[in-house]
């Protein structure tokens, strides 16, 4: 037996116990994520997916890897690096967050602008229900997608319907120059809409706050980055902004900055997700109403998604979420809490409304977990 069947094998006992037990099981990899989502019940058995770390195979003539759950993505891409590939993910502190988390919360980061989350990328996934049996969907090739709504499933789930095991991802090139435009402007939304309405193929568009700029990335050839870059700076002084363009390390700390900002103060981080033309608009309510917190933002100009962070004491954060809620129509974006203490979470719903999905959503639990063992509390929601 190999070792990723030994291990996959080990995986189903462990869940098959605890489901004869009526034992509630968390599942963990690295921890990145261990705060986020509500507060739930203290499991009675912990599983950890972070022996289940290899790339179990890389068809690099087809543009496709099968990777075990937890594997940290740092690794994976060092590995397919070697064939000059890698999975076009970026999310917060993606050296150490593994596969099986990334897809689990639908984890995305600057370049979700070119090639999208998770969901996106993903082709193929095996899973392990808590009964111990095991299921695979999904194609080994990107031009077969039989079975791929699984695996899409299983994205954002938080494990709450099934054990990802493994998951087979369509890879890209790794691109051999990069360079990025630094916008500074005092309103970013004009420029933003000119760059998303151009021929430009940017594989970022991020916005940051305090001050106002957009960090614009350009990832392909030499001659068509500096070309594309030196149009996009170009484009942005047109609209009224002022640019550089950087390269190198000087690049590579930009971006390292970037990731790192809504995560490296104190607070509460939310994830708003609204239309792209509405994001400007959320900025400013957050100039005006945030006057008394300390507060920042960076996001994904071009999707509308941003990543906020509120400082001050739990009765500022929770009227700050409540204010933002209202703000955004049903349907029309999102609020959703990502980190915070365990008092906010108590004082504000993580998720915020559901809408007309949860009853959905609870059919899905009951028929993936019907006596509601596998990370209890944490699927979107509470399922």
């Amino acid at each position: 037996m190999s070792a990723p069947d030994a291990q996959l094998s080990t995986l189903k006992a462990q869940l098959a116990s605890a489901a004869r037990d009526r034992k509630s099981v968390a599942v963990e990899g690295a921890g990145t994520k261990r705060g986020w989502a509500a507060i739930a019940p203290r499991a009675d058995v912990t599983v950890s997916t972070r022996s289940m770390n290899a790339v179990v195979e890389h068809r690099h003539g087809d543009l496709t890897a099968t990777v075990q759950a937890g594997a940290p993505l740092g690794d994976v891409n060092r590995e397919l690096a070697r064939h000059g590939q890698w999975i076009a993910l970026d999310p917060p502190f993606a050296d150490r967050a593994t596969i099986g988390g990334i897809v689990a919360t639908n984890d995305a980061g600057p370049r979700r602008h070119r090639f999208g989350a998770p969901r996106d990328q993903i082709i193929g996934v095996e899973i392990v229900r808590i009964d111990g049996t095991s299921a695979r969907a999904g194609g080994i090739v990107v031009k077969n997608v039989a079975g791929y709504d699984l695996g899409r499933l299983m994205t954002g789930s938080f494990g709450s319907l099934a054990v990802i095991a493994s998951a087979t991802f369509k890879l890209y090139p790794i691109p051999p120059a990069s360079r990025t435009v630094v916008v500074d402007a005092a309103d970013a939304g004009p420029i933003a809409s000119a760059l998303t309405a151009s021929q430009l193929t940017p594989t970022a568009i991020e916005l940051q706050t305090h001050p106002t700029r957009l960090l614009v990335r350009f990832e392909s050839s030499e001659v068509a980055t500096e070309r594309q870059a030196s149009l996009a700076a170009e484009l942005a002084v047109s609209v009224g902004g002022r640019a550089d363009i950087v390269t190198g390390n000087d690049e590579a700390a930009l971006w390292a900055a970037h990731m790192e900002r809504p995560w490296r103060g104190d607070g509460a981080v939310v994830r708003v997700a609204a239309l792209p033309t509405g994001i400007g608009g959320i900025l400013r309510w957050c100039e005006d109403a945030l006057r008394d917190v300390e507060w920042e933002a960076i996001g994904r100009a071009g999707v509308g998604v941003l990543l906020l962070r509120v400082g001050g004491d739990t009765p500022r954060q929770q009227r700050a979420i409540d204010a933002l809620r209202a703000r955004i129509p049903s349907g029309r974006g999102s609020v959703v809490v990502v980190r915070a203490s365990d008092d906010l979470k108590r004082a504000v719903d993580v998720w915020g409304p559901a809408g007309d999905t949860l009853p959905l959503m609870r059919a899905l639990k009951q028929q993936f977990d019907p006596a509601g063992l596998l990370n209890p509390g944490r699927g979107p929601f509470g399922i």
